[in-house]
């Protein structure tokens, strides 16, 4: 490891950092809140523009340019500074949601929220690494507290700030609202990140970037047919289907081109050579099956309360607030905690209170109360807070300078991946248990799809099915959801045995700014 440059430990405490942190928190707020309010005024947007069968894919776009354009920024920030491809990442960001507001099509509208997507890729991944740069090892915990909480606010704000401007001003400004809260966050960094500028040529590895990019979004489609499968047009796609089936193979065969290449070319876009340091090997294991278990938690508890338990749309939305809370106070326990025991303790515990969550949860019936789902969500999000902080610092401190974005780009991707392949994983086991259980209940002639989820959140249906067979619907449906906590369940005991693999390692906070070789920073 090269010599530390001690000027920028002492330039860590100029006053401008508290401008840096104001802009990324900024930026990151707006693409947190993004989803929340987009969900809450597309049932209008749709009204609006037409287009039913194309409406997962306001959605879908957005998270596929997103988790596909992480791995790649995060290299490039690496070669080419924080700062620039930070702003780089919101003039995308802006610009998709300057033209997103003027969409006059759901096809138009899908197009720009990939361009948003690929902004919020940026935002996510730098805003984690420039405060790895900005503070030593043992304040970074201190700070994933702050920006734990901005994603708790954009949570609890989101569907109501939706709501609010798509039914008093116009659902095109739930757009045009992150015009000048962007365009602030980048002047504030552009005036006050100040970065050595780099003193030879970057080489880009535009055949990685390619290959990586074409082998995630065909695997991420195909996870995406399947959870999205009957829905809108009411074309049926299973595992098995021949279009999922290739898009799988191919998915697979560029990744494995992608591999060949990563370990031929001069800077890769996901150097290899990151796997070797057990840190980021374990962390990656750990962050891709935290993943699956936290998306799936938050997919899916709110439509067993609305389906279930039978509360309101907009309460159902609100269920997951605790779990956020309980994720803003362990973030700053774990964050204290990462820099006096080992990662392996740390993630330990996180993983059995997740794991005990879920286990919870799985045993879950038609007779659990609104207040007993929210304890349990309150269970996973304390072992989530924990891990956040955890998994970032120490990813970030395991690396040089030279390589700390894309490792923290790479420490978000499989949590990404993770998240989107498990969602669409238990969506399928959902469904395959719901279809096969209402088999067995309806009366003769009765096609199993004449009660689908969709039929049991309207309470106009529910109430005119007869009240012992909407029990009996009631029960299959409440154990179809609960094999999706199973697999959360089993996911988490994957990552908890991969988490003891950390072995002794911890974080070193000997001296601020020894755990890696930094350039000036003028802050």
């Amino acid at each position: 490891m090269s010599t530390i440059n001690t000027a920028t430990t002492e330039q860590r405490n100029y006053p401008h950092v508290g401008w840096i942190i104001t802009g990324l928190i900024t930026g990151l707020l707006l693409s947190s809140l993004d989803q929340t309010i987009v969900a809450t005024a597309m049932p209008t947007v749709v009204k609006d523009l037409g287009g039913l069968s194309l409406y997962s894919w306001a959605f879908t776009i957005y998270m596929l340019t997103q988790t596909s354009a992480i791995p790649i920024l995060g290299k490039m920030a690496d070669l080419y500074g924080r700062r620039r491809i930070y702003l780089i990442g919101m003039g995308f960001f802006v610009a998709g949601s300057a033209l997103a507001g003027l969409s006059t099509s759901m096809l138009e509208l899908i197009i720009f929220r990939g361009i948003q997507g690929i902004g919020a890729g940026a935002l996510m991944t730098l805003t984690m690494t420039i405060i790895g740069d900005v503070f030593p090892p043992n304040k970074q915990g201190k700070m994933q507290g702050l920006f734990g909480a901005t994603f708790a606010f954009s949570s609890i704000a989101g569907p109501a700030v939706g709501g609010f401007i798509t039914q008093h001003i116009s659902w095109h400004w739930i757009f045009y609202i992150n015009l000048p809260f962007g365009i602030v966050s980048a002047v504030i960094l552009a005036m006050f990140l100040k970065e050595t500028k780099a003193t030879k040529k970057p080489s880009v590895d535009w055949w990685g970037a390619l290959l990586l990019t074409g082998g995630v979004i065909s695997i991420l489609l195909a996870t995406v047919l399947v959870s999205n499968s009957g829905q809108g047009s009411g074309a049926i796609y299973t595992w098995g289907s021949p279009k999922v089936l290739a898009l799988i193979f191919t998915g697979l065969l560029i990744l494995a081109a992608f591999v060949w290449v990563e370990s031929k070319v001069k800077e890769p876009i996901i150097p290899l050579s990151l796997f070797k340091n057990r840190v980021i090997s374990v962390s990656s294991v750990a962050g891709f099956f935290m993943g699956v278990g936290m998306f799936g938690a938050i997919s899916y508890i709110p439509l067993f309360v609305q389906a279930v338990i039978g509360t309101t749309p907009s309460m159902a939305g609100y269920v997951l607030t605790p779990m956020m809370l309980s994720m803003v106070v362990s973030s700053i326990v774990g964050g204290r905690l990462v820099s006096r025991l080992p990662y392996r303790t740390i993630t330990a515990i996180a993983f059995l209170l997740i794991g005990g969550g879920f286990a919870l949860l799985a045993k879950m019936n038609m007779h659990t109360t609104g207040t007993e789902v929210i304890v349990y969500m309150m269970i996973i999000g304390l072992g989530l807070g924990i891990l956040m902080p955890t998994f970032m610092i120490s990813v970030q401190n395991a690396v040089d300078y030279s390589q700390r974005s894309v490792a923290t780009a790479s420490s978000t991707f499989f949590r990404s991946i993770g998240g989107t392949l498990g969602v669409g994983v238990m969506g399928a086991v959902m469904t395959g248990h719901m279809t096969s259980g209402m088999k067995n209940i309806l009366p003769p002639g009765v096609k199993t799809g004449a009660f689908n989820t969709q039929a049991l959140l309207s309470s106009q249906t529910r109430a005119q099915i007869p009240h012992a067979l909407l029990d009996q619907i009631l029960t299959v449906f409440s154990q179809a959801v609960d094999w999706v906590f199973v697999i959360g369940l089993v996911s988490t005991l994957i990552a908890f045995v991969s988490v003891l693999f950390f072995g002794k390692a911890r974080l070193e906070t000997k001296v601020a700014g020894t755990h890696a070789s930094m350039p000036s920073m003028e802050l």
